[in-house]
């Protein structure tokens, strides 16, 4: 039975970029099913503007905070600086019971950082990821050790992520083991004969063809590497007629000055603006084979079904290769080419990876999150036994 309590908790969501919004999203959701318990503030720090106002208006989300940050061409210590001295301004003025971040952004860290300086509370959704590797990815590694030190309490994936966790020094009380959420937003996207709003989509789909879909854009990728990538692309396509390579370019002009310069006015390669999360995440169902170097895309494309090729050298989510579900194959044209190869002439190859049961958990994570939150404000006795993770084995 829910204990008497009078004051609700003010929870803020604090978030800036198209990946933090997809997965924080299910959690804000949930956190609205209880208003007389839960007080929601909505604050953006708009890290990324034009891809996370497409995410806002998918979702519907009506920030009551938004600091527009972005300035073109902006550092990594002009974001953490400028949210820094907007976030303590926010804090003060609202004073809310509990911070939320998801996962390893700038305005993740920088979210995290403003809290701990005002003496907030922390929650971590996505906690315990890691490659040892510093500046793999980068600036994400950092991001995402320095959240640890601040965070109270840590919302893991999966228990790999407990066991890292634990090992630093985290007391195993304050973390809670509840899948990864981006696998609840999946779910709540998927349509049945979805209609894209990009005719090619549609033309190009169909049983005859193999769909390759590519995304890319970590630092680590720019320049040269990405440039192989574009190289194998083409060699894929020429090879492969049946195969139609679907790749929605990201925004940053870094990326799209290479991309168009190598894969522009390709027959089958087909070059796409950023699809907003419904379509995206209905075009990874269509898909054959996935090229990403995306950390969401890995842990998205196991449920669906559908084998990754992870476009790095190290990954922070190895849960995903370890079981087989991914390979790792960086930016190598000959290792790309000969695991398309593979995956496209052996139906066994394929299955191997394609029917692998995806370890991030059952899209019940944002229930997990929030019950878990109100169980440590005292709103709830204890914890409901069917929200309780069935990953939660550490």
């Amino acid at each position: 039975m829910p204990k008497k309590t009078e004051k609700k908790i003010k929870v803020a969501f604090v978030f800036g970029t198209r990946p933090e919004s997809i997965k924080i999203y299910p959690v804000i959701k949930e956190a609205k099913e209880y208003p007389h318990w839960i007080e929601p503030v909505i604050i953006l720090t708009a890290q990324h503007r034009e891809m996370l106002d497409q995410m806002i208006r998918l979702f519907q989300i009506q920030p009551d905070i938004d600091l527009g940050i972005m300035e073109h061409g902006q550092s990594l210590s002009q974001i953490n600086s400028s949210t820094l001295l907007k976030l303590e301004k926010v804090f003060k003025d609202i004073q809310p019971d509990m911070v939320l971040v998801q996962g390893d952004t700038t305005t993740a860290f920088s979210g995290a950082l403003a809290a701990f300086y005002q003496k907030i509370k922390i929650g971590h959704i996505e906690a315990g990821l890691r490659t040892f590797k510093k500046y793999y990815p980068f600036p994400e590694e950092i991001n995402r050790r320095l959240i640890t030190v601040l965070a109270d309490y840590h919302f893991t994936p999966t228990p790999l992520a407990v066991k890292w966790l634990v090992e630093e020094g985290v007391d195993r009380e304050n973390i809670f083991i509840t899948g990864n959420t981006v696998i609840d937003a999946l779910i709540l996207m998927q349509e049945d004969n979805f209609q894209f709003k990009d005719s090619r989509i549609n033309r190009f789909t169909g049983p005859e063809k193999k769909i390759l879909l590519v995304t890319i854009h970590r630092r680590e990728n720019w320049g040269e590497p990405l440039e192989k990538v574009c190289q194998t692309l083409i060699e894929i396509e020429q090879k492969h007629k049946n195969v139609v390579v679907f790749f929605p370019v990201h925004k940053n002009p870094i990326i799209r000055e290479v991309v168009y310069k190598y894969l522009k006015d390709k027959e089958n390669i087909i070059l796409l603006e950023p699809l907003d999360y419904r379509e995206m995440a209905n075009l990874m169902a269509l898909s054959t084979i996935i090229l990403t170097d995306s950390g969401g895309i890995q842990e998205e494309a196991p449920a669906l079904g559908k084998p990754v090729l992870i476009l790095r050298t190290e990954t922070e989510r190895p849960e995903v290769v370890n079981i087989g579900a991914a390979r790792l194959v960086g930016t190598d044209p000959s290792t790309i080419c000969r695991e398309v190869e593979l995956l496209l002439k052996s139906p066994d190859y394929y299955n191997k990876m394609a029917l692998q049961k995806s370890p991030y958990g059952d899209g019940l994570a944002a229930k997990r999150i929030i019950h878990y939150i109100l169980y440590q404000y005292n709103y709830l006795a204890e914890l409901p036994a069917e929200f309780v993770s069935p990953l939660d084995i550490c």
